[in-house]
């Protein structure tokens, strides 16, 4: 919400200074549909050119990823840690093949139902299960594991950055298409130069609001909007660090408390439970 927030406090400033310094805003209002359309338009267009049909869907979903921020929320973390602890300490004191149960079916496996937040992360379960299958599979080499799963974890984030990467374009183009339209609108003024100076200064002011407007949209929304996702996508690609850091710790045969507070110190500072607050959670799960 802090973006919808400051996107309203910009509007105010620009807006509210303009009046202030005696502007009129009938002007602005008058061409205001008419170059939002032709930039807007433009900048869609453009966008649709240079993305496919699902990078599209991507895009339409990074705004409401923006507005809402990152979806994990400091008890996710805990619940995460706790999980894997129970995973890799199952697999301590009974073997890998005592996950089997759990991996293959996760959707019915006691330990990923005790957290049904995590238990619904699709990308999630699926990074656990499948390098936890691989331990059973006897690809027990460490740093080929680690190796692996950093190459897939940058292969997620890559994948999440995209609409962040597009809004960003859109952002560089913007200025550009503000530009197209205040030609436009010179153009069309100069169709009427045979008019009195208060006729053509209002038509010169509404092409102005071309230029004007792209560049609002540009360093004002979108640009602010692309940075603010790849924030997002930043904080939430650390809920996938946590699971490959306890995974290669319990590779490297740490025991499970090891593991799980090398995964912990991989939560990003503002939600990162104490060590005493998860020591008091693992110690109230009961590992079957």
């Amino acid at each position: 919400m802090t973006s919808i927030g400051g996107l309203v406090f910009l509007l105010v400033c620009v807006f509210g200074g303009y009046i202030a310094a005696g502007g009129h805003l009938e002007i602005i209002l008058h061409s205001l549909p008419f170059e939002f359309a032709i930039i807007g338009g433009s900048a869609l267009g453009t966008l649709v050119m240079s993305n496919s049909v699902a990078d599209l869907k991507h895009v339409a979903g990074g705004f409401g990823k923006l507005i809402k921020g990152s979806r994990y929320t400091r008890q996710d973390y805990m619940d995460l840690l706790s999980l894997l602890y129970y995973l890799v300490r199952l697999a301590q004191t009974k073997g890998p093949m005592a996950l089997e149960p759990h991996i293959e079916k996760p959707e019915e496996s006691a330990a990923f139902t005790r957290f049904p937040r995590i238990a619904h992360d699709h990308h999630a379960v699926l990074l656990i299960c499948d390098y936890l299958r691989m331990v059973g599979m006897n690809a027990d080499d460490p740093h080929q594991i680690e190796d692996v799963m950093a190459r897939e974890l940058k292969k997620i984030k890559e994948e999440e950055m995209h609409p962040s990467h597009a809004m960003q374009s859109m952002a560089d183009a913007l200025p550009a298409l503000g530009i197209v339209a205040a030609v436009m609108g010179v153009i069309k003024t100069m169709g009427s130069i045979d008019q009195p100076p208060a006729v053509l200064g209002r038509l010169i002011g509404g092409a102005l609001v071309g230029t004007f407007l792209g560049v609002l949209l540009a360093y004002g929304l979108m640009g602010p909007f692309a940075t603010r996702l790849k924030s997002v996508v930043d904080e939430e690609s650390k809920f996938f660090e946590v699971i490959r850091s306890v995974l290669v710790a319990h590779l490297h045969g740490n025991a499970p408390q090891v593991a799980v507070e090398t995964g912990r110190k991989m939560v990003p500072s503002g939600l990162m439970p104490t060590f005493q607050e998860l020591e008091q959670v693992l110690q109230e799960l009961q590992i079957a």
